[in-house]
């Protein structure tokens, strides 16, 4: 726990995440380690869970298994968010977000926004809302949003597809700018917009990463 007292790690390859990525997560007393993948590949579940384990295992070494556990990730919406008086959020609305895997804030935030909207549109409780008024909930929800969704979709679809552009996305994260531009987005849940002469590096830096992953991967 020392060594990942102020440390969490990040995992790529085909050994431990075709699709996604691994990780070792620090919880206070002990840490998670695992990784994510999607449906095709669940039946390699016990093999990716080796690999990961494997990867980490001087830093895991004396370490004592406490539980194994695996849940499906909810990272696609669902196609009918509002029925009737029903209305999904969180997991259940499939709010995790691509690329990063994040749940817990979005979970919470299109829970307060359904309720906001809710409130609002029964008049604090003297009628009862209709389906037309909840699907103002999604309506804001995809406005504020649908961006950020859209934006970390592509980053998966680009970057975790194969070793190659792994190793391009591992060397982009070493730039600064990258790292400003990503903490900003992540602090902030949107995508923040770059000066553009950073974004013309940063792209620049993408497409000379994208050439050098192909050259170099195994």
């Amino acid at each position: 726990m020392a060594y990942y007292e102020d440390l969490a790690e990040m995992y790529v390859g085909d050994d431990v995440s075709p699709d996604f990525y691994a990780w070792v997560f620090p919880k206070y007393d002990h840490v998670a380690v695992g990784t994510g993948t999607m449906k095709p590949n669940q039946a390699r579940i016990k093999q990716l869970q080796a690999g990961i384990r494997a990867r980490a295992a001087k830093r895991l070494e004396g370490g004592e298994i406490i539980k194994v556990e695996a849940h499906p990730i909810p990272e696609h919406p669902r196609p009918r968010r509002v029925r009737g008086r029903v209305a999904l959020v969180g997991d259940a609305a499939g709010t995790v977000t691509k690329s990063s895997g994040e749940g817990i804030y979005f979970a919470a935030k299109s829970a307060r926004m359904c309720a906001e909207t809710i409130v609002e549109t029964s008049n604090n409780g003297a009628i009862i809302p209709t389906e037309a008024d909840l699907k103002l909930y999604l309506k804001r929800w995809d406005k504020k949003y649908g961006m950020t969704y859209k934006v970390l979709d592509i980053l998966q679809t680009v970057f975790y597809r194969s070793d190659a552009t792994r190793e391009a996305f591992v060397e982009m994260c070493a730039d600064r700018d990258v790292q400003k531009l990503t903490f900003d987005s992540y602090l902030y849940k949107t995508v923040v917009p770059a000066n553009p002469l950073v974004q013309m590096k940063i792209t620049a830096k993408t497409i000379g990463s994208m050439l050098r992953g192909h050259a170099l991967a195994p």
